[in-house]
């Protein structure tokens, strides 16, 4: 058996990167068979253990037990979706155009923190806007989100990408999050220094960014250092993410120490810290909205997956019970 990395992810086929080469990859009958979610299926950035068959290709037989596994709720179902594995440092990329939205960086810093996982805030395409109005939405970014690196990046200048690169570490995947058209492609192919990944223009209609990304790819750049490609995420629901929520929002949960009661939920309770720091200033209403926004959902998928498992272990009672009467009616 080699050991290989999974570079890239299709329906059903996987591209493995091992020392004797890049091999086109499928999974075994038993892996399929005994599978209960997604998470049991290789994902990119996942170390493998494969059989060559040769002619390019292999069987994946194993999974090298994971460090992390950065993943969202699916779109209009409660299942999580895996995003990739192994993940050291994300850089969560948004636009200075249009795209810039402090909430929507709070929703992927929570998944990310919840797989213990280093993140990185970035601002693209710094070159459409003056420089006064980029200092201006840095700070907003530095006041908001204290002790998180910041950088600002163009990829049509150049500016800020030897910031990026001095914090590519050889031999650990990173990961480039957001939405369509914040520049991830565009990113990618001036790290990789070749136009290897397809770019989109935003819709002049939409104003939304469009699909150039189709699949997610691991990329290994010169100085070692691995870089994976996602596709844009217009939707980021939370995925047992409870653990995520307490840590970018360390401020107010500290706050909430200081409630009169202990279940307190800083809506409506009397003596509660947290709504005495919006009354004072101390907090800010916008981002004690969007605290209490994650919170809930966080919650809920966390209530769902019990009742979830509440009703498969019923269920599972109940084909015992019925596998036992059969056997005594025989």
């Amino acid at each position: 058996m080699t050991i290989g990395r999974v570079v890239a992810q299709y329906r059903g086929k996987y591209r493995v990167l091992s020392d004797n080469g890049e091999f086109w990859a499928e999974v075994t009958g038993k892996t399929v068979y005994l599978a209960s979610s997604p998470l049991d299926y290789p994902i990119v950035g996942d170390l493998v253990g494969i059989v060559e068959l040769g002619y390019g290709n292999s069987l994946i037989e194993s999974i090298i037990p994971r460090i992390n596994v950065l993943q969202r709720k699916s779109a209009g179902k409660n299942n999580s979706q895996p995003i990739a594995a192994n993940i050291d440092t994300a850089f969560i990329l948004q636009s200075v155009d249009r795209d810039f939205n402090l909430n929507r960086f709070e929703r992927y810093l929570t998944i990310v923190e919840s797989s213990k996982i280093k993140p990185v805030l970035a601002l693209n395409k710094c070159d459409l806007i003056t420089p006064a109005e980029l200092a201006e939405k840095k700070a907003i970014l530095e006041n908001r989100f204290k002790d998180i690196p910041i950088i600002t990046i163009s990829t049509l200048s150049g500016e800020g990408l030897d910031d990026l690169k001095k914090m590519i570490i050889p031999h650990q995947i990173h990961c480039l999050l957001g939405s369509s058209g914040v520049g991830k492609s565009s990113l990618i192919n001036r790290l990789l220094g070749k136009e290897l990944l397809k770019t989109m223009e935003i819709s002049a209609q939409t104003k939304k960014g469009k699909h150039a990304t189709t699949h997610r790819e691991l990329f290994v750049l010169d100085g070692g250092g691995m870089i994976i490609d996602n596709p844009g995420m217009r939707e980021i629901g939370l995925a047992d993410a409870n653990e995520g929520v307490r840590n970018v929002f360390a401020e107010i949960e500290q706050l909430g120490r200081g409630c009169k009661f202990i279940d307190c939920t800083h809506q409506h309770e009397p003596g509660c810290g947290v709504l005495a720091a919006i009354e004072s200033g101390e907090l800010s209403d916008e981002k004690y909205r969007s605290y209490i926004k994650l919170k809930k959902e966080a919650s809920h998928y966390g209530l769902t997956e019990l009742e979830k498992r509440r009703k498969d272990k019923k269920f599972g009672k109940m084909v015992k019970s019925t596998l036992k009467q059969m056997k005594k009616s025989k």
